[in-house]
Order: C-alpha cells, then structure tokens, then sequence
C-alpha cells in the first residue's frame, strides 16, 4: 500500500474516533440531560432511554439504542454505496456507541437550556463535521442524509440532515414542550453551520484574475515563487478594443498576499480581482482520491 494511501487511511480514522467522541459528548452530557431533541438517532435514543426508566433502571442506553437503529440503514446502504463505503460509515457507528457507553456523563451545561442548545450545537457540529470530511458518516440520520445526497447532488449532506432532523424534533415537541423545542432548533441550526464550516473550511482556497501588461513575465514569477499552475485567458478590452490576455490562478488563503504582491511588483498597473473558492480539486490541492471512502 503507498504511502500516501497508508497516511490518509490514518488520518481518516483519526478524524472519525475524536468526531464521534465530541458528538457522544455532546449526546449524553449536554442535549440528554437538558431533554434536547435536535433530531438523529440520538435524539430517538434519548427518548426512549428517558421513557424506558420505569421498565429498566436509568432506561436503556443510549448506545445499545443507537447500534441497534443503525444496522437496517447500514444494510440498505451497503446495497446502494458497496461494502468500501460502509467501511468508515461502520466504523463510525461503531465508535459512536463505543464512546456513548465509556465516556463519563460531565454536567456541562445542566439546567441551563440555552448554553446546552449553544454547547450541544457546537460540539455535535464539530463532530459530525470531521466525520464527513472523511466520507463517512455516523449512520442513522447521518447515513439517511447522505444516502439522499446520492440522488441529491446539489444539496450538501449538511442541509438534508438539518431537514430530516427538524422532523424528528417536531416529534418531541409533543412529548418535551414548546419551549424545550425551540432551544433544540437552535442546537440543530449551530450543528449543520459548525459542520458545514468545517467542511468548507478545510477546503477554501483564493481564485485570481489578473490583467497586465506582462503576462508572460507574471506567469513565470507566479510558477517559480508559489509553484502554482497559470492559465492565460484570451480577453479583450472593451473601451480599448485591444487584445489581452487575462491571467487565472488558484492559490491557498496564506499565499494570496504574495501572489498580490508579486503581481504589484511586475506590473504596478496590474488590474487584479479575487475572489473565494469555495473547493478545489486537482494537483497542488486536494487529490481526487478514492481510498477516502474505503
């Protein structure tokens, strides 16, 4: 196996086992003690825990609860997505369980509705976020989610769980109250901006268009100071009719600045423009690689 294939192998299952610590944090010491249903199998978990008190002291567990929900998703998963898929999204699933029964109940936030929806929302988003970075998700509504991204390529995994999981918090209203409800919704509003800014913010990068009068020479500058790749655009100017050509490049966040700069110092009259990308995939970024997801 490459080196490169072992490393991101590593790094995957890394970002799954504190992913999946921070959601089972956020599960049993934060949302189940303040009765916040923010959606997922864990909320459902939590419901049936807290009304399975009488029959069963403390009720049944929060991870005997969220593995046994999860094991028809992940079939009807496996079907759709294959086994390589379901290696991290299995993983996940199992961890999350694993950390809901060891990890001790911390009264983080107990008796305060609002900084538990703040704190719920913050960690649960935290978790779920460097889980997708992997591909992976923790199954349930998670793995709901992403199965309908399948379909729904222009929806993120993010937005559909928020919608699946507004549903499920409907459903607790009736048994938790309004106001328990509505502290849940802000919980469940922080965990899909925490997630997808996770996501995103890994993969931010700085999208230049530069016009100059040296194009030939700010390309070179460009390639042999940053080592990015240049394409030249073939542009005209509208007021002056003539001819030009229109530098693009792509750079990480910290390097825009000297990209400025270089083009400053070729060409004090350099018109520049930039602009946020919000992903980037290619040499120098991030590699379409497919051992992500296996």
């Amino acid at each position: 196996m490459p080196a490169a294939t072992i490393k991101t192998t590593v790094r995957n299952y890394a970002l799954i086992i504190i992913g999946t610590a921070l959601m089972a944090f956020a599960t049993a010491s934060v949302l189940e003690p303040a009765s916040l249903i923010t959606g997922g199998f864990s909320g459902i978990a939590i419901i049936v825990k807290q009304f399975t008190g009488h029959l069963i002291p403390g009720g049944i567990p929060l991870s005997v609860t969220n593995l046994v929900l999860n094991i028809p998703v992940l079939l009807i998963a496996m079907r759709l997505k294959g086994i390589r898929y379901l290696l991290h999204t299995g993983f996940a699933t199992v961890m999350l369980s694993f950390w809901l029964s060891v990890l001790p109940v911390v009264p983080l936030a107990e008796g305060d509705l609002l900084l538990s929806s703040l704190f719920g929302g913050i960690f649960m988003g935290a978790g779920i976020g460097l889980v997708f970075i992997t591909q992976a998700t923790t199954g349930g509504t998670d793995l709901i989610a992403a199965l309908i991204q399948h379909f729904l390529r222009h929806y993120s995994i993010s937005s559909i769980l928020w919608v699946i999981d507004t549903v499920i918090v409907l459903v607790g209203a009736f048994l938790y109250g309004i106001q328990v409800t509505l502290y849940a919704v802000i919980a469940i509003y922080l965990t899909s901006k925490i997630s997808d800014g996770i996501i995103d913010g890994l993969k931010f990068s700085k999208a230049a268009f530069v016009i100059t009068e040296k194009p030939e020479e700010l390309a070179a500058l460009v390639m042999k100071e940053l080592d990015r790749g240049v394409t030249g655009i073939s542009a005209t100017g509208m007021y002056s009719g003539e001819a030009k050509t229109m530098l693009f490049c792509v750079v990480a966040k910290k390097e825009i600045v000297r990209l400025k700069d270089l083009a400053k110092g070729c060409d004090p009259n350099a018109f520049v423009i930039v602009t946020d990308v919000r992903e980037v995939l290619g040499e120098g970024f991030i590699e379409h690689q497919n051992v992500i997801s296996s």
